[in-house]
Parts: structure tokens; sequence; C-alpha cells
């Protein structure tokens, strides 16, 4: 038997990226003592710098699905139909998405 955790050993990353909110010394120094360097939009400065000169994609998609009225205030108390609503949602996301990648050729 080997002693230890499930799964893969945890990885320290090289650097985080943030945006100007998380700009402060003290996240700046905590985040170096543990070996990460951090990569922040500074504060004052003018957009269009730092990482957030384009918007993640990751941000992007997250906040397609509250454009749908329904998954905007979640009205269902069953958490299987709120899940199969986003899903649906998610689903048409795709599909008008296809739609236009496919519309471009």
């Amino acid at each position: 038997m080997v002693a230890g955790a499930v799964g893969r050993p945890r990885r320290r990353p090289d650097m985080l990226f943030a945006d100007r909110g998380h700009d402060h010394g003290k996240y700046r120094r905590l985040l170096r003592e543990r070996g990460i360097r951090p990569v922040t939009a500074a504060r004052g400065q003018p957009h269009g710098t730092g990482p957030g000169t384009f918007r993640r994609v990751v941000e992007r998609t997250i906040s397609w699905p509250p454009g749908f009225r329904r998954l905007r205030i979640r009205w269902e108390r069953r958490d299987d139909i709120h899940e199969a609503f986003l899903g649906l949602a998610v689903r048409l996301i795709t599909h008008r998405h296809v739609q236009r990648l496919c519309q471009g050729q």
C-alpha cells in the first residue's frame, strides 16, 4: 500500500493572471512568498493594459446563459428542472454559434 493522497500531486502555477480589482500590495506579496508571479493590470492605468486587454473566453461564455430570462432569476425550485433549462440554453448558444461560424464560409 502506498501512503499519500489519491490523484495527481498538486502543483503551484508559475503565474497568476488577475484584473485590476486584485491589484494590491498585500496580494502581490502573498503570491510572491509562494513563488507565484502575479500578472495583474495596474490600477489608475487606462484600460487596454495588462491581462485585461482581451476579455477571457471563459468569462464571456459564462455571461451568455443569463441572457435567457428563465435562467437570469431562478424560478424553479427543483434542481433537475433548472439544470435542464441550463442544458437547453447551452445547446441553443452552441447551435447559434455554429450557425454563425458556418455562414462565414
